[in-house]
């Protein structure tokens, strides 16, 4: 048997093959067939590259007939000699006259001069392309660009000199914060450190395996953002998913002051990480795949809020994502619905938000999966808390950019990116049985429908496309009509002045989502107040840290709710793990 390393690629056998390959083609043969004609007759050709699709143009002239002649005139002769019939050349070929051996010596000439202009050509070619290239600078830096005035070693230095401070060179979690600053790094950025550096295996970190990883991340990475991501990722993941945030946003429980009355309350850690996760991927991941990248945590403004934790101490002033106001907001709201106490809720519980004003049809696309990322509680009928958070917000705050597109995945009904007519008269007809039912005289489809055309403007007539909406500045008004019928109502008793003074001055005030977060926790305390007297007779049943909550003096301010009802059931939500949020 012949050895594998004889087995070697031939490159003129390959050749060869496509060679003969091509010369068989039909087309092939019958264009061959006609320049040789057009040779007989003196006529002049240019073979193209689509003559020989890609082969180099070749122009066949005075100067190189001679030689093509000559190897006609042997052909005829070999098929003469094999008594093949054949017809004598023309002499009406322009240079007939020359001896083959004088054909051949031209032929040769035409080929070195070919050759020589090729060579020529390619290395004016090569002289040029190097200039272009090095005028044209990098520009896509996916890490961030590098800065030419960053020293590594003396930040590892002063990295180094803090960890001498500690016993053995080595930093538990709570004093991590030091490295953080010694790494020029916000203050809550202690925890991924600790994390990236292996410390949740150990229960500390080492100077020299802490100097090792932030060396590798300082080489790579350039930016905030780019940095960031790799602290928290998995090992070889550029992107980050829900569970990634879980042991910084602990951190942030355990350690910052405006969560200090939560210590006592550990069962509402799961809860409270749970809805700032959701509020990081409600504004963060732009795209909606659940993976949040380096680009996309650059453009937000989530690390500006992470920075913002060291200097705020009211946590509840940092309303984009940590709010604790808006937690208990958003987890009261779930608690009225969810009836039976079991942490998801099905759409006869959701329908009894709002005192139903949402439409049936809508909450039915809201079960359907358009906008609900868990396949198996979508497949059970159910809605999980985690998509009840992104269903409140949008609800309540339907200007931005991302409760647009949730509200136009629930109206697009076919799929195809754009809301037809025959889709908004869908859900216009439970609309205007509504306000039949209340004695309200319902517009015509047809009016209203032109009324919203009219404010949208969409820039193909009869379809609204997410473009259109997100363009418009009434795309609240827009959502309203068709299944909000309490909303619709309050836009219609308004005035239009103050409505399109309203859309000027959108994005200059506190969101709508923000104002209805305020209102809702006044509420709540007032509610609250008014149960104390009761609350100071009678043992509270239903309280579950009713024993700490005379603990937590806010310096009278308004006080924390945490009182939340504990449910009639068999949950322990110490037990609960948060990866149950996650899936």
């Amino acid at each position: 048997m012949a050895s594998p390393q004889t087995l070697q690629p031939v490159l003129k056998m390959k050749v060869d093959e496509l060679f003969l390959f091509w010369l068989s083609e039909p087309s092939t043969q019958a264009m061959l067939k006609d320049y040789l004609n057009k040779i007989k007759n003196g006529e002049e050709i240019e073979l193209s590259h689509a003559d020989f699709k890609g082969t180099s143009t070749l122009l066949l002239t005075e100067n190189n007939n001679n030689n093509i002649a000559s190897k006609i005139n042997a052909t005829e002769r070999m098929t003469a000699a094999l008594g093949a019939p054949s017809s004598p050349p023309s002499a009406t070929l322009p240079s007939a006259t020359g001896s083959n051996n004088r054909a051949g010596v031209n032929a040769r000439a035409l080929r070195r001069s070919v050759s020589t202009k090729k060579q020529a050509q390619a290395k004016k070619e090569e002289s040029v392309t190097p200039a272009l290239s090095e005028s044209i600078p990098k520009f896509y830096f996916p890490r961030g660009q590098p800065q030419a005035n960053i020293n590594i070693d003396n930040l590892i230095s002063k990295i180094e000199k803090t960890f001498s401070q500690f016993p053995d060179e080595r930093v538990t979690l709570k004093d991590m914060g030091l490295v953080a600053k010694a790494c020029e790094c916000p203050l809550y950025w202690k925890a991924p450190l600790f994390h990236a550096a292996g410390g949740d295996r150990r229960g500390y970190v080492s100077v020299h395996k802490f100097v090792a990883m932030w060396r590798k991340v300082l080489q790579t990475c350039h930016d905030d953002a780019s940095k960031f991501l790799h602290l928290l990722a998995k090992p070889g993941c550029n992107y980050l998913e829900q569970e990634d945030f879980i042991p910084f946003l602990q951190d942030v429980v355990d350690s910052h002051t405006g969560l200090a009355f939560l210590k006592e309350a550990s069962d509402f850690h799961s809860r409270y990480i749970t809805t700032v996760v959701q509020r990081i991927f409600y504004n963060v991941n732009r795209s909606w795949t659940g993976k949040i990248t380096c680009t996309e945590l650059g453009r937000s403004s989530f690390l500006q809020n992470v920075a913002l934790l060291e200097e705020e101490e009211e946590i509840n002033q940092l309303t984009e994502f940590f709010s604790y106001e808006h937690f208990y907001v958003i987890y009261c709201k779930f608690w009225e619905l969810d009836t039976d106490h079991d942490l998801y809720i099905d759409q006869r519980d959701l329908m009894q938000h709002n005192e139903q004003a949402i439409s049936h049809r809508m909450i039915e696309r809201l079960f359907s999966g358009a906008v609900t990322r868990d396949r198996k509680v979508h497949k059970e009928g159910r809605l999980s808390y985690t998509d009840f958070v992104w269903f409140l917000i949008s609800e309540e705050d339907k200007k931005t950019e991302t409760s647009i597109e949730y509200w136009f995945r629930c109206m697009d009904l076919d799929g195809d990116g754009v809301l037809s007519m025959y889709e908004l008269e869908y859900f216009y007809q439970e609309q205007s049985q509504k306000l039949e039912a209340m004695a309200i005289e319902p517009l015509p489809f047809e009016d209203s429908l032109c009324q919203m055309l009219d404010m949208v403007k969409p820039e193909i007539p009869g379809k609204i496309t997410l473009r259109d909406l997100k363009r418009c500045k009434l795309s609240h008004i827009f959502f309203d009509t068709f299944f909000n019928v309490e909303k619709y109502l309050d836009h219609e008793q308004r005035d239009p002045l103050l409505a399109a003074r309203d859309a000027e001055t959108m994005g200059q005030e506190i969101s709508d989502w923000e104002r209805y977060a305020a209102e809702e926790y006044d509420n709540l305390v007032a509610e609250e107040t008014a149960n104390e007297p009761y609350n100071d007779c009678c043992d509270n049943v239903l309280d579950p840290i009713d024993h700490i909550t005379c603990a937590f003096d806010l310096r009278n301010e308004k006080r924390h709710l945490f009182e939340i009802p504990n449910p009639h059931c068999n949950l322990d939500l110490d037990e609960y793990e948060y990866e149950d949020d996650f899936e």
